[in-house]
């Protein structure tokens, strides 16, 4: 997910607030208690690539309008400080590699480049990417898909040359590979249109478009060694805030076209899982399907605690989605019981919950054919 790319564009909502929540103080840390880590570690690294959802400061380090490094990004974290995570507190990996009982992975361009830096593990994400590699490029400089598996192609070569083939073959094979892109997409190429491209493609055949070219790089990592594989699903963004604004929707209305496209996308890409399962020997590739988790949290809302469902806590405009979040004067004060952080992005607390979700499935099933607890207890 990115940065919302219309702060030149004229106005296309009423701006209804008439006054913006203003903290007389940094709140104090309200993110989801961590779950349990284990004593040693389940798999030897874990390694990140996708977008916004999961980028965890490498557009710090780049010149983009897509970037979180100010606040009130990161402000219900333990130092109240932005990390570059488009979040107010944690992103789902940082949950996850608590429960592989891993330090929280850092930014592939934030390390020193040194192989015991690298083996803490390794997170190449980069907000305003895409499969394709123009997605979000109007926001400035990114990593795209196939830059961001070049990145990890080089770590392996390094990893060889470090400690040698088969230490580095052991090692990759055994370590686990997120993946969480391709909603950048549909904001910021397919839904504007980019390229004449509705006139090219149906949703249906923009789908699998982008579908095969994911499976496709899931074989070029397959022929490094990578074997673990985790692939989330695309979110509801057509129940974002940004669209709730820009369709001008009444009662909170999810925007039901945007939402079709993206369940769309979640089927072919899980239905390409299966055949890469099957075609690839002693491979475990998972298909997350993020839209089911967060439509199970958006229509059992009070179940899970949430007041907010459609506003997001920070920003500006009708349901706070038409201007990005810009300053700690724009944020609620309590993030934890909105689902919606910003324009796209979820709170700390939804993150926490599909984390749980990925692991095992304990607020409702979203993986197939298995959670990340049976990944990383499987062997080949």
């Amino acid at each position: 997910m990115a940065m919302i790319h219309l702060l030149l564009l004229p106005f296309l909502c009423i701006l209804t607030t008439a006054a913006v929540s203003r903290p007389t103080s940094t709140p104090p840390p309200i993110s989801p208690p961590l779950p349990p880590a284990p004593k040693i570690p389940l798999v030897p690294v874990l390694f990140v690539i996708g977008d916004s959802s999961v980028d965890s400061g490498t557009n710090n380090f780049l010149g983009s309008f897509a970037r979180a490094d100010r606040l009130p990004y990161g402000r219900d974290l333990a130092t109240h400080q932005p990390t570059g995570r488009f979040c107010n507190g944690r992103i789902p990996v940082d949950y996850l590699a608590l429960r592989l009982g891993l330090p929280f992975v850092p930014s592939f361009l934030g390390q020193t480049g040194t192989v015991e830096d690298m083996l803490h593990g390794l997170n190449f994400a980069s907000a305003a990417a895409g499969i394709i590699f123009t997605s979000g490029s109007e926001l400035g400089q990114h990593v795209s898909l196939s830059q961001q598996i070049q990145q990890f192609t080089d770590t392996y070569q390094q990893f060889v040359l470090s400690m040698g083939q088969q230490a580095a073959v052991d090692l990759i094979s055994n370590s686990v590979l997120y993946i969480s892109i391709g909603i950048n997409d549909y904001i910021h190429y397919y839904l504007r249109n980019q390229s004449n491209v509705q006139n090219v493609y149906f949703p249906w055949s923009f789908n699998r478009f982008l579908a095969s070219t994911v499976k496709q790089e899931i074989k070029n990592l397959y022929s490094i060694n990578v074997r673990k594989v985790v692939v989330m699903g695309l979110p509801p963004i057509g129940c974002a805030p940004r669209y709730l604004c820009e369709y001008k929707v009444k009662d909170g209305q999810c925007v039901e076209e945007i939402n079709n496209m993206v369940m769309e996308f979640n089927f072919v890409m899980r239905f390409m899982i299966e055949e890469l399962n099957e075609d690839l020997p002693y491979s475990h590739i998972i298909f997350c399907d993020v839209f089911q988790g967060s439509m199970d949290m958006l229509k059992k809302s009070k179940q899970y605690g949430f007041k907010v469902t459609t506003d997001a806590c920070c920003g500006l405009g009708d349901y706070k989605g038409f201007l990005m979040c810009l300053s700690p004067d724009m944020a609620c004060s309590n993030a934890s019981d909105h689902i919606w952080w910003d324009q796209f992005h979820p709170t700390d607390t939804v993150n926490a919950i599909l984390a749980d979700n990925v692991w095992n499935g304990l607020h409702t099933k979203m993986c197939y054919p298995m959670n990340l607890e049976d990944v990383v207890a499987s062997t080949y």
